[in-house]
């Protein structure tokens, strides 16, 4: 069996779809709220700035991690060969984006604990730390999946039907600090800038007054400087060697997404020049989508592998799950999604008004929680 003969069935099919989309939900909807929380320390000049800031994204930002959470569960129960191999393999890695995830959560409900400043403050830098490591960590892990993951030879069981054993210590044939490769570091600060530049528009769009003014400037100065990791991200990546079994139509796919991603990205940075908040968020939004689509166009069928030379290759079609489980699973997110989509549109409607430094309360006896 080769790469090359790769037929997957159409559900196994439909599930790498939706596992991009779940994966673009998050990396548009928490991408900005990264942002903000990384311009915390920088952007708000006293308390009650920073207090509007956090309270741009306090309602929504835990319900936006809930489209990580269902992108890795889908990944864990569509394609449970390319989750555990990746999670066998990228210990640390992963163990980097939890502690950035936890800290930034605690940071979010300790800071309104204490009305002090150095205790505010602290946990103000603890967000923005937290907020760093996922982007950066994501960004570095989604540019090996184009440079393809080097994959040792698995284990073959006999029987019935042989069936591919994937063992993370088996498979994983590069050093850890592989991963770190020049075109790896270039992803995780295009990652980082991109949520940067998403986070200042975003937080442009929901305040008003002298700190939304701030913003806007901002918002157009990082847009400048995240164009050059952007360009030579999106260029690279198209024009690394094809890995094996890629197919010639979904990388004219992924060079049409990057290359448009690229245009939409830089009439984000005119429209928020204009004053144009709302536009500027859409297209970076879209932007964010676009790079998306153009990885996991070049997923197909490997999953971010490098299989040359192996005897099973790890795939979407002997990663897969049972024609069954993913019946299964269908079933249920066409009942749960739809769902989840009507509560976080609900969620953003509710808390749609811009807020200022005159919306925050002063001080009271009882501080006041602020986030999550």
């Amino acid at each position: 069996m080769t790469l090359l003969d790769v037929t997957p069935t159409t559900l196994q099919a439909l599930w790498l779809i939706l596992v991009a989309v779940l994966w673009i939900g998050y990396l548009v909807l928490e991408g900005f709220d990264y942002g903000v929380a990384m311009l915390l320390p920088f952007v708000g000049k006293n308390d009650k700035e920073r207090r509007v800031l956090v309270n741009t994204i306090g309602p929504v930002w835990d319900g936006n991690e809930v489209w990580l959470l269902t992108a890795g569960g889908a990944m864990f129960a569509a394609f449970s060969g390319w989750y555990a191999t990746l999670f066998s393999a990228l210990y640390l890695p992963l163990f980097l984006i939890l502690v950035g995830l936890i800290l930034r959560g605690v940071a979010f409900e300790y800071r309104g604990k204490r009305a002090d400043w150095a205790w505010r403050n602290r946990w103000d830098w603890a967000a923005a730390i937290g907020s760093l490591l996922p982007p950066l960590v994501f960004g570095v892990g989604f540019a090996n999946f184009l440079l393809g993951l080097p994959l040792k030879n698995v284990t073959i069981l006999a029987g019935a039907t042989t069936v591919p054993v994937f063992d993370g210590d088996k498979l994983w044939a590069g050093p850890l600090f592989g991963l770190f490769s020049l075109y790896g570091l270039i992803g995780g600060i295009t990652f980082v800038l991109v949520f940067l530049t998403h986070g200042a528009i975003y937080a442009s769009l929901k305040t008003k007054g002298e700190i939304s003014g701030r913003l806007k400037k901002l918002a157009v100065k990082l847009g400048l400087i995240t164009a050059i990791p952007a360009v030579v991200f999106v260029i690279w990546g198209n024009l690394l060697p094809k890995l094996p079994g890629q197919l010639d139509s979904l990388r004219t796919v992924a060079w049409i997404a990057g290359l448009l991603g690229l245009v939409l990205f830089v009439g984000a940075i005119y429209f928020i020049w204009k004053g144009r908040e709302g536009i500027a968020f859409i297209l970076t939004g879209t932007t964010i989508a676009m790079v998306a689509v153009m990885i996991f166009a070049q997923l197909f069928p490997g999953l971010g592998f490098n299989n040359t030379g192996l005897k099973v290759m790890l795939d979407i079609t002997t990663a897969s799950s049972s024609p069954t489980t993913l019946t299964l699973m269908t079933v249920a997110a066409c009942i749960f999604v739809p769902i989840v989509l009507l509560y976080q549109i609900w969620a953003y409607t509710v808390f749609r008004r811009r807020l200022g430094v005159e919306n925050i309360p002063d001080e009271v006896d009882e501080p006041v929680v602020v986030g999550g």
